[in-house]
């Protein structure tokens, strides 16, 4: 499989990520492993980012939902086209953070 189809493989719901992560572990391509992290970082700041928000304001969690929902896809965006988008601000961090991946 494609370094390409692992990478947006990745992005279709946590179910997707462990496969893609599965698959990469077998056959290691730079390019699914970048998306990877990538969306694992989009994953995590998005739940604690969402639990938090939702005890100071639940409106403040929707925002918090839509900005996450704009970062993913461009994360999607970038593995579908195949080129190396970071996620804004926080992006260089996760792939720091999970270079094992």
């Amino acid at each position: 499989m494609s370094g390409k189809a692992k990478a947006i493989i990745a992005h279709i719901t946590l179910i997707g990520w462990i496969i893609a992560l599965i698959l990469n572990m077998n056959d290691k391509d730079e390019f699914a492993s970048y998306y990877i992290r990538q969306y694992l970082g989009i994953m995590i700041i998005g739940v604690l980012g969402n639990a938090a928000l939702n005890m100071v304001n639940g409106t403040l969690a929707m925002v918090w939902g839509v900005i996450m929902l704009v970062a993913w896809l461009l994360s999607l965006i970038g593995a579908i086209t195949d080129k190396k988008n970071e996620t804004p601000v926080v992006g260089s961090y996760f792939q720091e953070w999970f270079k094992g991946l």
